[in-house]
């Protein structure tokens, strides 16, 4: 699963992969991929450096890349405190009667909720850089648009490419016209913030729309077919988060959720603004479906509304409370049935690769008789 973008990263297979976990960015790049650890939940510049410390000592010498979350707009002067007042308290009201109804305990006294919606701001991510760039990491990802154009100067002074994610022709020629070197057309089908545009459809406009630009091609890809598929459109290499959820490297901080995805079908996930504000795929829950009821407050706008839920995941996740319990994931989570290892994950993708390349050199030799 060779392509010209994977041979000038110098891995195996062109497949790159999205994780919040070391463990698993660090398999990925070992099993000839390239793995990308995602940073927006390192709010504090040490616990990112411990991690990194980990992928270059697990690694094996393999390279490996960095995903952050920068806003494509940027607002001056306003603290996190500010920010989380102009939550209404019609909104605050609705959270505690929803955890109510369900019967969700509160924290003990002094526990801290877990992650914030820091990591989607600004300085967040900058102080994110300046520990990424001590370390020879080969790619830096933007999840939201392309990032300033001081960080993509950075970056190429360094020898990092720089790829942003985009879910329509048009973002991924503002992408080109930003100097990034990779356009991932993210498709509807993703998990986590995806747009209205299936990869089947984008993949090939965003491929035309940006060449000779490297276009990797992500959502609802998890099968060596798939990344046939994606190659055959004009991707250079696949995107891949949602596979990695289920992998034993994985550290999800609930068992429940694990036997929440190996039992969802490609049917039970939805958009929702219930996590960040933005639209985000997701398992869907009793919690998603009471932010989506138009009986209720509706959601508000990022970071708000991750400001606002921010405790309240802490307290369903912490305690499993299973009608409320979900997490981002893409409509792959149908073929997430058992728990793999990433080598064997690699194993699945190689074999339907290389099965499929066959099937279509059979069709084409049988066309040409």
């Amino acid at each position: 699963m060779q392509t010209e973008l994977s041979k000038t990263l110098g891995v195996e297979h062109a497949v790159f992969g999205f994780t919040p976990f070391p463990a698993v960015a660090a398999a990925i790049s070992r099993a000839g991929g390239f793995g990308v650890l995602g940073a927006v939940r390192y709010t504090a510049p040490d616990d990112l450096k411990r991690d990194l410390d980990w992928i270059e000592a697990h690694v094996d010498g393999k390279p490996y890349g960095l995903d952050v979350v920068m806003p494509a707009k940027k607002v001056e002067g306003v603290t996190e405190a500010e920010v989380e007042a102009m939550i209404p308290e019609g909104h605050r009201q609705f959270v505690k009667d929803t955890l109510a109804k369900y019967g969700v305990p509160e924290l003990a006294e002094g526990e801290a909720s877990g992650w914030r919606i820091t990591g989607w701001m600004e300085q967040v991510a900058r102080t994110q850089l300046d520990v990424a760039f001590d370390y020879p990491i080969r790619l830096l990802a933007n999840a939201l648009g392309s990032p300033p154009a001081d960080v993509v100067d950075r970056a190429h002074e360094q020898d990092v490419l720089v790829a942003a994610l985009a879910g329509s022709a048009r973002h991924a020629v503002k992408h080109r016209d930003a100097g990034i070197d990779i356009v991932v057309a993210q498709g509807y089908e993703a998990g986590g913030h995806t747009g209205e545009i299936a990869t089947m459809v984008l993949t090939p406009e965003v491929v035309d729309a940006v060449a000779p630009l490297p276009v990797l091609a992500a959502g609802g890809i998890g099968s060596g077919q798939q990344v046939a598929a994606a190659l055959s459109l004009g991707a250079q290499g696949v995107w891949l988060g949602s596979m990695w959820l289920t992998t034993t490297e994985a550290d999800l901080s609930s068992p429940a959720v694990t036997r929440k995805l190996l039992a969802a079908g490609s049917g039970d996930t939805v958009r929702s603004r219930a996590l960040t504000g933005k639209p985000a795929r997701q398992l869907r829950t009793e919690w998603t479906d009471a932010w989506d009821d138009p009986s209720g407050p509706g959601t508000l706008p990022m970071p708000l509304q991750g400001l606002l839920v921010a405790e309240a995941l802490t307290r369903i996740q912490k305690y499993e409370v299973a009608p409320l319990l979900g997490t981002p994931v893409g409509q792959i989570v149908g073929r997430m049935t058992s728990e793999r290892s990433v080598q064997a994950v690699f194993d699945d993708l190689t074999r339907g690769f290389e099965q499929a390349v066959d099937r279509i050199n059979r069709i084409a030799g049988r066309s040409g008789t």
